[in-house]
């Protein structure tokens, strides 16, 4: 097997990974083929990387597909990442949400985790609620609803287990909510089903069409579209904005920004992080 991958070899592979994901990779990144995907060309018994993609093209089923985006995905997440959503999800945007539940202006709470990893993401965003609920007993969490999604389905599968070995479990969560959301079993911990009741755990690329999802009140969309090209990423936003209620709010991440992406949003700030207000009605 040759050690580089060819100029034309990434090409093919480079378009064909941003067809299937949404990722756009530079020419610098072309290491980034050759490392991750790598073991599916040995897997595959192809001598080189020009081999492996006239397999992929002419294979029509999904599996190897699925594979390839499953190497080429970054799924580094943790427990309450960054903190301050959290902080501004528990101070600024559940508070009033709350208030509309108790005078029965609505009945529920939709919040979609999209690029949910391995499932870090949502669950610590049903542990906030359940934590909100516990200092506001009118509200309770089975009205709230939490739809996560990513494009990967091993990150999936190890989400729907909810099992988390000690090196995953200690990063970012506090041994307080280990203790009251998790259970252990042997070397592992273990989601509670009153957290996980919570989730909806969904595959969904962002390249489909987000009108299925159904509206929401609040978007996390964190650490994804950095991977992606300006159009693209103007596509993903518009969409969010349409499936977000009237002033409903989104939440990326700091190394990201809407300037010149989206004039769909106002940002605010709260607790020294932003996040994003709908401003279409």
């Amino acid at each position: 097997m040759p050690e580089t991958i060819t100029v034309n070899e990434f090409k093919l592979l480079r378009d064909l990974i941003e067809k299937l994901s949404g990722i756009c990779l530079g020419e610098e990144k072309a290491y980034l083929i050759e490392t991750r995907l790598a073991g599916l060309l040995a897997e595959n018994g192809c001598q080189d990387f020009g081999a492996f993609y006239r397999l992929v093209a002419h294979d029509h089923s999904t599996q190897l597909r699925d594979k390839i985006v499953d190497a080429m995905t970054t799924n580094e997440t943790l427990w309450f990442r960054d903190t301050h959503p959290f902080t501004i999800l528990r101070e600024k945007l559940l508070p009033p949400l709350a208030e509309g539940l108790v005078r029965g202006n609505r009945f529920r709470i939709r919040i979609w985790s999209g690029a949910c990893s391995t499932g870090q993401e949502p669950y610590s965003i049903a542990m906030a609620i359940h934590e909100f609920c516990r200092t506001n007993p009118a509200i309770k969490a089975d009205q709230f609803e939490i739809l996560a999604t990513d494009i990967s389905p091993s990150a999936l599968l190890m989400a729907k287990l909810g099992r988390y070995d000690q090196a995953s479990i200690a990063r970012g969560l506090p041994e307080l909510l280990r203790d009251r959301y998790f259970r252990q079993d042997g070397n592992v911990w273990v989601v509670m089903d009153e957290v996980k009741r919570l989730v909806t755990l969904r595959k969904f690329n962002l390249q489909d069409s987000m009108d299925p999802l159904g509206h929401f009140d609040i978007v996390f969309m964190r650490y994804v579209a950095i991977y992606f090209s300006d159009p693209f990423k103007q596509m993903i936003y518009g969409g969010v904005a349409k499936l977000l209620a009237p002033e409903g709010h989104l939440i990326i991440s700091a190394v990201e920004s809407l300037r010149g992406i989206s004039d769909a949003f106002v940002q605010l700030s709260h607790g020294g992080g932003s996040y994003y207000q709908c401003q279409l009605s």
